[in-house]
């Protein structure tokens, strides 16, 4: 399929797949709707839940560009906690798209180009140390394969949506979601659907709405109980 790369509304870039018409980040700002969904409403949310953990096993559901781990090593580099995050992609994003993202300068975060090009030169299916507290593995796979069990912490649910992947964003997926994640583990997505929503509470999990990232009203936030 057809790909090129577009600005979105903060200044910050994003692939397009034209004949999906659909994006890999909001087009109202890749930068602001990660920090908001991922860092915000996921990654602040446990922290603030678990001050006494210094430990976090982060699961990624679309690795993508690579955008929601490199935000989430800036914003921990100061804790105490250490970070082990693991992406799943099935289809991992070309180093010529890569070249033409602007997330370093988007982000003001050009200190970081070394660990960004580390993050995504380290080989697929090994556990590697980015900087001494977070370590990255990446995983080639499909959603569908995933077979983790209490494992996870928080998951970033960051799949293309269910217009153009319904299959995505249904019961048996969010099975496999609940399965991986330990008791008390969070997961969070910019999606608001009712049905997504349903599907979620269907599966075992405690699901609220919360204000969503510019451009969109809500988003869904699940715990595991």
């Amino acid at each position: 399929m057809k790909r090129k790369i577009v600005t979105t509304g903060d200044g910050s870039t994003t692939i397009q797949i034209t004949d999906w018409n659909e994006q890999y980040h909001s087009m109202h700002g890749a930068v602001q709707e990660a920090k908001h969904v991922f860092l915000k409403m996921g990654l602040d949310f446990w922290m603030n839940e678990n001050p006494d953990q210094n430990s976090l096993h982060i699961l990624e559901i679309g690795f993508g560009t690579g955008l929601n781990a490199l935000l989430t090593l800036i914003h921990t580099e100061k804790s105490s906690v250490n970070l082990l995050y693991e992406g799943v992609e099935a289809y991992p994003v070309s180093s010529e798209e890569l070249a033409q993202l602007n997330y370093l300068e988007a982000a003001d975060a050009q200190v970081f180009e070394v660990v960004f090009e580390k993050m995504h030169q380290t080989p697929w299916e090994q556990t590697e140390t980015i900087t001494e507290a977070f370590q990255l593995k990446k995983r080639k796979q499909t959603f569908e394969t995933l077979e983790d069990q209490d494992q996870h912490d928080l998951i970033y649910f960051d799949a293309f949506g269910a217009r153009v992947q319904p299959e995505l964003w249904e019961e048996p997926i969010f099975e496999k979601m609940y399965c991986a994640l330990k008791a008390g583990g969070v997961l969070v997505t910019y999606a608001a659907k009712g049905s997504v929503r349903r599907a979620m509470q269907a599966v075992g999990f405690k699901v609220e709405r919360l204000p969503g990232p510019p451009g969109k009203r809500e988003m869904l936030r699940a715990v595991k109980v």
